[in-house]
C-alpha cells in the first residue's frame, strides 16, 4: 500500500491562506484520484486547509511546531527544517497504515493517478524516482515535459519502501538526518545505502509553478531580484525556451493528474 505525506505550511507565514487552501484542496483531489482505493494521505499541518474536499482515507495531523521566517527571503533553512519536520511526523504516524511505500507531495503539485496501482503491483520494489515530469505554470494553456532530472527539480518525485526510511523509534523530531529528507539528496543516499531507486516508467507528477506560494522559485518571477544584465538574459531564454518546447494540456492529461485552473 502506498501513503503520501504531504506537508502543508501554515497560515501564519501564508500571504494568502485562500490561495493556499485551494492549491491544496487541487493537491489532495489529484492524490485521492487513485485507479484503486488501497492508499493513504497523511497531510501535517499547522492548520487545517479551509476546503469542503473530504476522502475517508485522508488523515489530518495538526503540529505545534515554531513557525519558520517567512518574510526573510534569505532564510531558506528555517523552511525546509519545518517541511522535513513534518514529513517526519508523517513518517512516524504511517506506522498505523502499515504501508510498503512511502511518497512526499509538495501542497500545490499533482500526482498520476496510476501511482497506488503501479505500487501495489511492484510492491517489492526499494522505490522508484520521477525522472520525466511535467512542469506547469498555473493558469496556463500548456505545460512542459521534462524528460530528465525532473527528481532534480521536484519535490514530488520520490515513492520509498517504507522500511527503508522510516526513523528509529527512538529518534527525536530535532535529531533527523536533514539531509536525508531533502529531495535533491536522496537518490545518492539511497545508493550508498545498498538500496537503490528505479527510474519510475511513466511520467508521475506535474510540478506546479509560479503560483505565488512555492518560495523556491519566486525569485525567478521578478526581473529587480535579478542582479546583472546577463542574468535576465538567461531568464528571458529560460521563460521563452520553456514556451517554445511546452506541449497543450490536454483533457486526458487533466484527467490524470487532476490538473485544473485555479483561478
Amino acid at each position: 500500500m502506498l501513503c503520501f505525506i504531504i506537508p502543508v505550511k501554515s497560515a501564519q507565514v501564508s500571504g494568502s491562506w485562500e490561495l493556499v487552501s485551494k492549491l491544496f484542496e487541487r493537491t489532495i483531489k489529484s492524490v485521492c484520484n487513485q485507479t484503486i482505493s488501497d492508499f493513504r494521505v497523511i497531510v501535517v499541518c499547522h492548520e487545517k486547509p479551509n476546503i469542503e474536499f473530504e476522502h475517508p482515507n485522508v488523515t489530518y495531523i495538526e503540529v505545534d511546531l515554531p513557525i519558520p521566517t517567512w518574510n526573510d527571503n534569505t532564510d531558506h533553512a528555517s523552511r525546509e527544517q519545518d517541511k522535513q519536520k513534518k514529513i517526519f511526523t508523517g513518517l512516524i504516524y504511517a506506522r498505523k497504515f502499515n504501508p510498503t511505500h512511502i511518497m512526499f507531495v509538495d501542497a500545490d503539485d499533482c500526482v498520476s493517478k496510476n501511482l497506488a496501482e503501479f505500487v501495489s503491483q511492484n510492491s517489492q520494489c526499494n522505490g522508484w524516482f520521477i525522472g520525466r515530469g511535467y512542469e506547469y505554470r498555473d493558469g496556463s494553456k500548456s505545460l512542459l515535459l521534462r524528460r530528465k532530472k525532473f527528481h532534480l527539480k521536484c519535490g514530488t518525485t520520490f515513492i520509498i519502501r517504507y522500511d527503508l526510511i522510516v526513523p528509529k523509534e527512538d529518534i527525536k523530531i530535532d535529531d533527523i538526518d536533514k539531509s536525508f529528507l531533502y529531495h535533491q539528496n536522496i537518490l545518492k543516499i539511497m545508493s550508498k545505502k545498498g538500496s537503490s531507486l528505479e527510474l519510475l516508467p511513466f511520467e508521475g507528477a506535474v510540478y506546479v509553478t509560479e503560483n505565488g506560494t512555492n518560495y523556491t522559485n519566486q525569485k525567478n518571477l521578478h526581473l529587480e531580484a535579478l542582479n546583472s544584465n546577463v542574468e535576465k538574459f538567461l531568464f528571458y531564454i529560460r521563460r521563452y525556451g520553456k514556451i517554445l518546447f511546452s506541449r497543450s494540456l490536454t483533457s486526458s492529461i487533466r484527467e490524470e493528474f487532476g490538473l485544473y485552473n485555479i483561478c
